[in-house]
């Protein structure tokens, strides 16, 4: 999986490219543990993203949960399949997707 990050000011928006795995979920969740300081508005991009797993989805909601404290999270670009695994896992009901 690949990371494109872009900030300006409180605004952080993260390109999720590739597969969000086991093996890549890790390194999601420590760009987001690394960048969310003063963060108020988050935004996950998933056009590029292929394949969303439990590992994923376990980092998205942390996400979630933090950016409900200090703001809010957006979920961008949701193809077809990653929208099928939002709504089988009720995801679609606690993000907001755009």
């Amino acid at each position: 999986m690949n990371i494109v990050k872009t900030q300006e000011n409180q605004s952080l928006t993260l390109q999720l490219e590739g597969r969000l795995d086991t093996t890549t979920a890790p390194a999601l969740e420590q760009e987001l543990k690394d960048s969310l300081n003063g963060i108020t508005h988050l935004v996950l991009d998933m056009e590029q993203l292929a394949y969303l797993s439990s590992a994923g989805l376990r980092v998205i909601l942390a996400a979630q949960k933090q950016m409900n404290k200090q703001g809010q999270m957006v979920v961008r670009h949701v193809n077809d399949t990653i929208m099928e695994v939002f709504n089988l896992t009720g995801f679609s009901d606690i993000l907001t997707i755009e």
